[in-house]
């Protein structure tokens, strides 16, 4: 009576999403073999941009970590222009790309994809690839087949996207209570989250960081100062500095942030969010600094998160360069200047690197979300 074992058993388990992603791949791969390679990239309506989410093709990731413009990437646009699935029987046909994710692709083997565009109500939220090593496989009858897995496979990733963006807007809902009184600015918030995924994806090798991790410090950046929302505005407010007693005061925001995070994950039941974590790591470590000398718990070096230590140079970079009633934007040059003076003291020396290296897209980001009078 009970001899049928569920190929799918695992997506009704509390497991993250990418052991869920694994095991559809595995029912996937019992009828059809030849499929060696299930993707997700997502698309960043704000910059136009496509990013590697989460695959699973084990230690074969022609594309990890790599993200590229909507307008680079002609063929894909064509999809989401069209609406509909895309099916390239043999990569021969794009043997001679010039794109640098096409010819990943063909270095790492692959001879055929099916490409289907992944939409949520309405919305365009990314694409979802199946690969194969072998050429004009995909046949009517396989598709037939492929679509429902697929549609199986965007419905997990939609959902999970959702409890996230519903956690989001529950978070920045009181974060934006803050932003009233706060003289940071939607554009730093801007500004700042994409900063934090340049240096995650720089450190992604040297510290084996997968790409929902990047995605996740990615979305939880903008949520750091969400405890000042505690703060009494005489304090918070303040045009000069901070005395002693106010800074005490001050301080606490840090740990007021990740309470009042852990008492929505628990209210909401968002408790199984892969990464929940990093986002109370980001709100509550953000301002501990490499030497000891930081709050709320006086950690050091690889004792703080790598996330929160992303964050805090995203953080003080853009507040350098950013314009304030109380001081001027400085150049690149003598914040990147200022950066590498607290490297090794109050920053880490990785994730301050990782941001001047890359010093062609930060200037791509602050042109994409200059400042305006309204912030």
């Amino acid at each position: 009576m009970f001899h049928h074992r569920d190929l799918l058993d695992d997506l009704n388990k509390p497991l993250p999403l990418k052991d869920k992603m694994i095991s559809a791949h595995r029912s996937v791969q019992n009828k059809f073999p030849f499929i060696s390679r299930i993707a997700i990239a997502l698309y960043d309506s704000g910059s136009n941009i496509l990013k590697t989410y989460m695959d699973s093709s084990g230690g074969d990731k022609p594309l990890a970590h790599y993200q590229a413009s909507l307008d680079n990437a002609p063929s894909l646009k064509e999809i989401l222009a069209q609406g509909l699935p895309r099916v390239v029987n043999n990569l021969v046909t794009f043997e001679n790309g010039t794109h640098e994710h096409t010819q990943r692709i063909g270095r790492s083997g692959y001879a055929a994809s099916y490409t289907m565009p992944i939409f949520h109500g309405g919305e365009f939220v990314g694409f979802l690839f199946f690969n194969s090593h072998e050429a004009e496989v995909f046949t009517e009858n396989v598709l037939s087949i492929l679509d429902i897995y697929g549609h199986l496979i965007a419905l997990m990733i939609v959902n999970e996207l959702a409890t996230l963006k519903v956690m989001n807007a529950a978070l920045k809902t009181t974060s934006g209570i803050t932003h009233f009184r706060d003289p940071e600015t939607g554009s730093h918030l801007d500004r700042m989250s994409r900063y934090s995924r340049i240096i995650a994806e720089a450190l992604a090798d040297r510290y084996d960081l997968d790409d929902a991790y990047i995605e996740q410090v990615f979305m939880f950046s903008p949520l750091h100062d969400i405890g000042k929302i505690a703060i009494p505005d005489s304090i918070l407010l303040k045009p000069g500095p901070l005395n002693a007693e106010e800074r005490v005061v001050m301080n606490t925001h840090s740990q007021k942030g990740r309470e009042m995070i852990d008492d929505i994950v628990m209210n909401f039941g968002f408790g199984n969010i892969n990464h929940i974590d990093v986002l109370r790591n980001i709100a509550e470590f953000h301002h501990e600094a490499v030497n000891g000398s930081g709050y709320p718990a006086g950690k050091r070096n690889d004792e703080i998160p790598l996330e929160a230590r992303i964050v805090a140079v995203a953080d003080v970079f853009d507040a350098l360069t950013s314009r304030r009633p109380y001081k001027e934007a400085w150049s690149n040059e003598k914040a990147f200047a200022m950066l590498q003076q607290l490297a090794g003291e109050k920053l880490d020396i990785d994730c301050v690197n990782a941001l001047i290296e890359n010093r062609q897209r930060v200037e791509s980001i602050q042109q994409q979300f200059k400042e305006d009078i309204y912030g």
